[in-house]
């Protein structure tokens, strides 16, 4: 009994320093003015013993501390019963379910306040319980939402102990462990989940995670998305200790919502030191090795032979200075290795040209720091690499000009690819270009990666005959369906097209690294990370036009352009509708970038919808996947 008394006074004297009593559910509720939409039996529930937070009722909040120590003095009834307890657990074990209430997933105890006091005293990971889930009513809070998104994960895997602070991560977490989004967990996939994340928390603890203002679960998910659920299974425990040191910085970037830096332009020459390291490197430095790794080939993709002309362009404008080398045909399975392979070969500049090598890219800049590795994608947020893209949307807003200035009828067709961020600022970029110089026109708007869908089928029965078809072609290919074009019986009628200008981006990039401006754009916040999104003004997109072009219309596009190189213009401002009504009612307003990248709505002019991801093709769902406009983990 004297161990007991002792235990029971220091629990006393560490519950009375921390000098604040449990809260209780009942005023919780009263003061947030909740009413339960309804209560829910759970059963019997294994809860963690850290999600134990309070009291259903005042009655005995005031006899424990806010981590459930005891308050109460060592003579009362109060403390012959805990200490009875504290006996009855080290003879036999506390087995007696507690009863307890669950509000949005932190547990109030009705019934066994002291088991939980003397259990968490011995620091037991969870705490039998029969539970009753408070249900609160649906709304906008991001709280709120992710609660929801966590009830539907708790009905497939009755999993309670981890969490998460950005909406989708349920989603993320049910897919990443190879679920579908509807499949249940079985008693073994819980046992197994339960193993390698407790592994994982174990050494996030360790090595300082607590100081990282996110949760546990937030660097999981992150964790098993960079280096696979089952590889956990084979890491050795240095090896995972190891892995999440290098990780650390990305760990960082989670602590907010604003986690990616955009540069509109290239850095001010002005803020670059003059002094010799302004110009190009002496003959005598070694070279700079230069790899660019496509995720397909040039001779059947037009976006790896744009990147192609970029490279080639790269090559000529530095030729004794740099030296380059294309790797074609990288796959999620191969990808790993060709970028192994491309450091091996002494290469310490790697362009990795497509978003699916994304997820490679960053496993081996994370493996070899002294590497620079860029991405071609957006909104994506890395500490260890960069990522780069182009506004398309201020060509497609010149594309959509000419478009309604030469469509007799107002009727306008638009082929869009992916339904990913960027490609809606896109399309009603090309819509309110439309809109400007006609009034009525209309967008109809048809996506190439639709399951069993007749696009040339539907432009013709909706008598659609101006178009805006893919961006590039490939060598080779005999088709004219380009650019904006006037479909016709014998041959399209090409008018404009969209340039994407890589081999100005990436000479630029050399030059940053030549002159020091790379290390100027490196933010000293470790909580962001650096995308390039260069536009017209940088030179990196463009609008050429045919010869057939009206004059007044060619002119207009020479002032419209120029209007936006110069920033005196953005499509994307003043009163703005969408489909289902106003987006942006300042005649004033200006969208910002971060905006426009994810906007998730469609110009009032638009005839048409973003597709789901049930309605894709399947060679298109692993970009969705990515960075998918309708994705619910992003």
């Amino acid at each position: 009994m004297a161990e007991a008394q002792n235990d029971y006074y220091k629990a006393m004297r560490a519950g009375k320093r921390e000098g604040e009593i449990l809260p209780n559910l009942d005023d919780i509720l009263k003061e947030k003015n909740i009413v339960a939409v309804r209560e829910v039996p759970l059963g019997l529930v294994q809860i963690p013993s850290e999600l134990i937070v309070g009291t259903k009722t005042a009655g005995r909040s005031s006899a424990f501390s806010k981590s459930f120590k005891p308050l109460l003095k060592e003579n009362t009834e109060f403390a012959y019963k805990w200490m009875a307890l504290y006996k009855a657990h080290l003879n036999e074990g506390i087995r007696e379910p507690i009863k307890a209430y669950e509000f949005m997933n932190k547990f109030y105890v009705e019934e066994g306040n002291k088991r939980v006091s003397v259990l968490k005293f011995f620091d037991a990971v969870s705490i039998p319980g029969n539970v009753t889930r408070i249900v609160p009513p649906r709304t906008e809070e991001k709280e709120n939402k992710i609660y929801y998104e966590f009830m539907d994960f708790y009905a497939l895997s009755h999993i309670n102990y981890i969490w998460f602070t950005q909406l989708g991560s349920f989603a993320k977490l049910q897919r990443l462990v190879g679920k579908r989004p509807d499949e249940a967990w079985s008693d073994d996939d819980r046992l197994d989940f339960a193993s390698s994340y407790n592994r994982f928390r174990a050494e996030y603890k360790a090595n300082g995670g607590d100081k990282i203002p996110i949760t546990t679960g937030d660097a999981f998910l992150y964790f098993i998305g960079l280096y696979d659920y089952r590889s956990l299974d084979n890491m050795t425990a240095v090896e995972l200790k190891e892995q999440l040191a290098k990780s650390w910085d990305e760990f960082r970037l989670l602590t907010t919502d604003e986690s990616v830096e955009l540069q509109m332009d290239p850095t001010d020459e002005s803020e670059v030191k003059k002094n010799f390291l302004a110009r190009l490197i002496p003959t005598s430095t070694p070279k700079l090795l230069v790899a660019f790794i496509h995720e397909k080939n040039a001779e059947i993709s037009g976006w790896t032979y744009a990147h192609e002309l970029g490279r080639m362009h790269l090559q000529q404008t530095f030729e004794d200075q740099i030296s380059t080398t294309c790797y074609d045909n990288a796959t999620e399975e191969n990808a790993d290795d060709l970028l192994a392979k491309a450091i091996a070969d002494g290469n310490n500049l790697i362009f990795t040209t497509s978003p699916p090598l994304l997820k490679a890219s960053l496993k081996a800049a994370i493996e070899h720091p002294e590497v620079k590795i860029l991405n071609c994608s957006l909104n994506t947020s890395h500490r260890y690499i960069r990522t780069y893209y182009a506004r398309m949307y201020e060509a497609k807003f010149l594309m959509g000009a000419i478009a309604g200035a030469m469509s007799k009828n107002g009727k306008i067709g638009y082929i869009a690819d992916y339904p990913i961020f960027g490609m809606t600022a896109n399309i009603n970029a090309f819509a309110l270009g439309a809109k400007m110089v006609n009034p009525r026109a209309k967008v109809y708007l048809e996506w190439s990666t639709l399951k069993d869908h007749d696009v040339a089928k539907s432009f013709a029965e909706n008598e659609v005959h101006y178009i805006s078809g893919q961006d590039m072609t490939i060598p080779g290919e005999p088709s004219r369906h380009f650019g904006l074009y006037r479909d016709s019986e014998n041959m399209p009628l090409n008018l404009a097209m969209p340039i994407w200008h890589w081999g100005k981006f990436y000479e630029q990039m050399i030059r940053n690294i030549m002159n020091g401006a790379w290390k100027i754009d490196d933010t000293n916040d470790s909580t962001k990370g650096l995308n390039y999104w260069w536009g017209m003004s940088a030179g990196i997109i463009d609008v050429i036009c045919s010869q057939h072009l009206p004059i007044g219309t060619a002119r207009l596009v020479a002032l419209l352009k120029k209007s936006i190189c110069e920033m005196n213009y953005n499509p994307f401002s003043g009163v703005l509708y969408s489909q289902s009504g106003i987006v942006q009612k300042n005649a004033d307003a200006v969208m910002d970038p971060e905006e426009i990248i994810t906007m998730d709505w469609l110009a009032e002019n638009v005839i048409g919808y973003i597709p789901k991801m049930e309605d894709l093709i399947e060679k298109a769902k692993p970009v969705v996947m990515l960075q998918g406009i309708d994705n619910p983990e992003i």
